[in-house]
């Protein structure tokens, strides 16, 4: 059984560091019709960052995969979405589950990736304790960071 790599491309950064990046957003075991199935399911949930005030979205069907054009308020956004047999792999991921005759379980909504790497969740705040010092806008007086042994 063929293991397929659903791949999404989108242009990240803005002005002189604008440049195209590749995700693997899933691996789908099984054929070819049901990679394609999944990656159209993730082609119409996905959300761009940008732009952040779309106008108008248009999902085109183009060979083995998708295009997603998303008009904004300034200029277009383009995101592919394609459907790619995996050959090699150095580290392997973990066996897919199949995807065919079973019924398929509803999967999260996939969100942008950030310049920097996939999506990641936000970081929980620190708690703060009832003895810090804060101004009157609430910032405390003391930087959380100074006095840590572990920062270099």
């Amino acid at each position: 059984m063929a293991t397929w790599g659903l791949i999404l491309e989108t242009t990240v950064g803005s002005g002189e560091r604008k440049h195209t990046e590749a995700y693997v957003i899933a691996h789908v075991e099984g054929e070819r019709e049901a990679a394609l199935a999944e990656l159209e399911r993730r082609a119409r949930a996905y959300t761009p960052e940008h732009p952040r005030s779309p106008r108008r979205r248009r999902l085109f069907r183009d060979g083995d995969g998708f295009l997603l054009v998303v008009d904004g308020a300034w200029q277009s956004h383009a995101t592919r979405f394609s459907a790619a047999e995996l050959l090699d792999d150095t580290d392997r991921p973990a066996p897919a589950k199949p995807v065919g005759d079973a019924p398929a379980e509803e999967a999260p909504p996939v969100t942008a990736p950030t310049p920097d790497g996939p999506p990641q969740p936000p970081p929980a705040p620190a708690p703060a304790s009832a003895t810090e010092d804060r101004d009157a806008d609430g910032v405390p007086v003391k930087p959380a960071w100074l006095g840590r042994t572990d920062l270099p």
